[in-house]
């Protein structure tokens, strides 16, 4: 089993020194988590909400390169409906030479509509933008030659994108998905997986089968780690801690609840999406998980502490991995 990140920092807005504090502690986690062998580090995109969401994750994750050495960066994700295929290819070509070959570009087509008709676009058009644009992007990327391409949004005329990314023939692609059709797409088209914190275990083990069958059906060789799983990170170590961690679940699960596609629990203590408990409990819930296919294993924490990361290093990762005890001390 091998851990990593998921989330991105927060701004308090209108205060401009407090949101460049807001920056600098999440750079300090990331770092953090670096050197304590996290693996990757997938970074949430998200505008207009008016709750401070990184905006510009492609920006911050250039930043993370320069300051990190071994996690592997990755979007979480860019929604592509909103852009121009060549510029972001552009963009992510270029984070991957800057961070040495270490980038990984999480798609979208994204789902909250308030977001889409910010950027007046219709959601109903989500799916054949994403289509058109996923395809001009690895147009892009296929060789060192020039393409061209005429779609129904796009059209490109013997255009070169510049740089080339590092990793050949490109970055790996992972989409988030949670409908059976869109992880069997995943499987089909070559993409890695992610999925997302709200999903419950019984849930998580589902859709990695439904990947896992689809990959042996064509041919796919297949690793348990091409499966990314958000799980919120919620550690206590007495009693008198957990019904404040329950109250914290509530609150973060009432913020996202009416984002989420279906799957939350009736109530916080049914639910298992959290690694949620003392380190000895969430030890057992991630061998639960590991026995259902689940091997990658990315925390998130509204807080982005570093102090957490370090406890977890410390009293749970040993379990999975001893030789990362030394990282942990």
């Amino acid at each position: 089993m091998q851990f990593g990140l998921f989330g991105g920092a927060r701004t308090k807005r209108s205060v401009g020194i407090e949101d460049n504090q807001g920056y600098t502690s999440f750079i300090e986690y990331v770092q953090e988590a670096d050197r304590l062998g996290f693996k990757h580090m997938f970074m949430v995109e998200h505008h207009s909400t008016g709750q401070g969401q990184v905006s510009a994750s492609l920006t911050l994750l250039a930043y993370l390169a320069a300051k990190t050495t071994n996690i592997r960066l990755g979007t979480a994700v860019v929604v592509l409906p909103w852009h121009n295929p060549v510029l972001i290819a552009e963009q992510a070509a270029t984070l991957d030479l800057l961070s040495g070959g270490r980038f990984d570009f999480g798609v979208g087509k994204g789902y909250r509509k308030p977001e889409f008709e910010a950027f007046c676009i219709p959601i109903e058009e989500a799916s054949e933008r994403f289509d058109e644009c996923i395809a001009v992007i690895k147009k892009a990327w296929a060789g060192d030659e020039r393409f061209t391409h005429h779609g129904k949004r796009w059209h490109f005329d013997n255009f070169l994108v510049e740089p080339a990314p590092l990793q050949r023939p490109h970055p790996p692609f992972w989409l988030a998905a949670g409908s059976a059709d869109s992880i069997r797409r995943a499987a089909r088209e070559g993409f890695c997986l992610l999925l997302d914190q709200l999903a419950q275990v019984d849930q998580v083990i589902e859709r990695i089968a439904i990947f896992r069958a689809e990959c042996e059906a064509i041919g796919r060789p297949y690793h348990s780690n091409m499966v990314g799983v958000a799980r919120a990170l919620q550690m206590i170590h007495s009693e008198e801690e957990r019904e404040a961690a329950y109250a914290t679940r509530k609150r973060v699960v009432g913020v996202i609840g009416d984002l989420a596609r279906g799957g939350l629990a009736d109530s916080v203590e049914q639910d298992t999406a959290p690694l949620l408990g003392t380190p000895e409990e969430i030890i057992a819930r991630l061998r639960q998980l590991e026995a259902g296919g689940a091997t990658n294993i990315l925390l998130t924490d509204p807080n982005a502490s570093a102090a957490n990361l370090r406890a977890f290093a410390r009293e749970v990762m040993p379990a999975f991995a001893p030789s990362m005890r030394v990282a942990a001390e």
